[in-house]
């Protein structure tokens, strides 16, 4: 903020001192073409009187009668008058010479003296001055408004806007956005509301899961000290042989076993309440162009591939009506083209889609594939990685993601290997038609 006041008082006084400088400048440059028409004047009359003697041997009586001679008007002259060099008196040469005259000039010629009486114009033009500062003045009141208008519109605004991402950091996020309506920063303004409130409500649901996983857990725990607490007592009567007869060995034994499943039960649940809702998606189903969605893959990847040298192809399709998330299943695309990159050996991935009678297909598929078979039925696994990762760094919950969102949007989601010139892997991705 400081630093735009600064340039605008730089701005002011930057037009203070141009305007200073060409008022006097066009001032000098007056005074100076004014001054140069009088003596242009003069010189012509010098030549004109030089002519006029030798065509009538004798001088003009005044300054019409050389105008008429010679045809030339004389600017800033005021009169002309002669006296002849012969026989001339002294005090006669000085009355003429020192007449009281404001400005003139003396032209000899052989036979005479002529003195020339003029007025230097020292007009200024002040038309062309104001003409000059007007402009400027329009010019600089255009930088002024320019510079107002980048203070007002996008510095103010967004210094405002600059403590948002850090307080979104802190995690304060019930403080809602005012609403801008600045063309530049309006969206922008809206979206980090939006991202606010999505944050918020993550957060609340987070809380939400978290609690109730807390007293699931809490809950189940004591669900199995019932079961732990009969086996104990079991193995202590086992232990001091207080059943002799076989029999009753055998059904303590069957209802031990009966505890554990009870506990096996109650770990199944556990583990399937750690693994429930630990990752939650919003899909927005609808119905799209399939063409959106592979324009965007193709801007996203067509730089990225050609830089990273993969020949990366997406073949002709049918621009048919799908049903589901157009920016999911994007995400889903992305996702798989990023292992493809990853796992693959640089060569070569590209895109087929087809079009069948209830559903729509797309293939992404990538040579060089060091994916053993047996693992293929697992890659959709949370968690999974195959023995291919080597130091390449993962989550294994990439393809996991992509079946989660897939089966959202009611579609399917499978892979294969075939084998061509190398082995090639393809995950094909099946959505309804709208």
């Amino acid at each position: 903020m400081k630093k735009i006041n600064k340039i605008l008082i730089f701005t002011i006084l930057g037009y203070v001192l141009t305007a200073f400088c060409i008022n006097v400048w066009l001032q000098k440059s007056t005074f100076s073409n004014n001054n140069k028409e009088y003596k242009v004047s003069i010189n012509r009359i010098e030549k004109a009187v030089n002519d006029f003697e030798n065509i009538y041997n004798s001088a003009p009586d005044n300054l019409s009668v050389l105008t008429d001679f010679s045809g030339d008007k004389y600017k800033s002259v005021n009169s002309l008058s002669s006296m002849k060099i012969k026989d001339i008196t002294n005090e006669e040469q000085k009355r003429f010479f020192h007449e009281d005259i404001s400005e003139y000039m003396i032209i000899t010629t052989t036979d005479y003296f002529y003195k020339v009486t003029y007025t230097p114009d020292n007009r200024i033009n002040y038309r062309t001055i104001i003409v000059i500062n007007v402009i400027t003045g329009i010019i600089f009141l255009a930088c002024i408004l320019f510079i107002l208008y980048i203070k007002h519109s996008i510095i103010i605004p967004f210094h405002t806007l600059s403590n948002v991402p850090y307080e979104l950091s802190k995690g304060n996020l019930t403080i809602p956005l005012k609403e801008n309506k600045n063309k530049i920063f309006g969206k922008f303004v809206w979206g980090m509301d939006l991202l606010r409130e999505n944050l918020e409500e993550n957060k609340a649901h987070e809380l939400t899961l978290q609690k109730e996983k807390k007293v699931l857990l809490l809950s189940l725990s004591h669900d199995i000290k019932t079961p732990l607490s009969a086996i104990k007592l079991y193995a202590k009567a086992l232990s001091k042989n207080l059943y002799k007869s076989e029999d009753k060995k055998k059904e303590i034994a069957e209802n031990i076993s009966c505890k554990v499943d009870e506990i096996e039960n109650y770990i199944s649940e556990i583990v399937k309440a750690s693994n429930e809702d630990f990752l939650s998606f919003d899909v927005n189903n609808q119905e799209f162009y399939i063409e959106q969605v592979l324009n965007k893959i193709c801007r996203y990847y067509d730089d990225k591939m050609k830089l990273n040298q993969i020949d990366f192809t997406i073949g002709n399709y049918s621009n048919c009506l799908v049903y589901g998330d157009s920016d999911r299943l994007v995400e889903v695309i992305q996702n798989v083209i990023e292992n493809a990159i990853k796992y693959g050996n640089g060569k070569k991935i590209w895109i087929e889609s087809s079009r069948n009678e209830e559903e729509y297909t797309i293939s992404i598929s990538n040579t060089g594939c060091t994916l053993c078979e047996k693992e293929l039925t697992h890659i959709f696994d949370s968690f999974f990685r195959g023995s291919n990762v080597e130091k390449q760094p993962g989550s294994g919950l990439g393809l996991y993601i992509c079946r989660c969102l897939i089966h959202l949007m009611e579609g399917e989601i499978t892979a294969f290997i075939t084998e061509e010139e190398s082995l090639i892997m393809t995950i094909q991705i099946s959505l309804h038609l709208a």
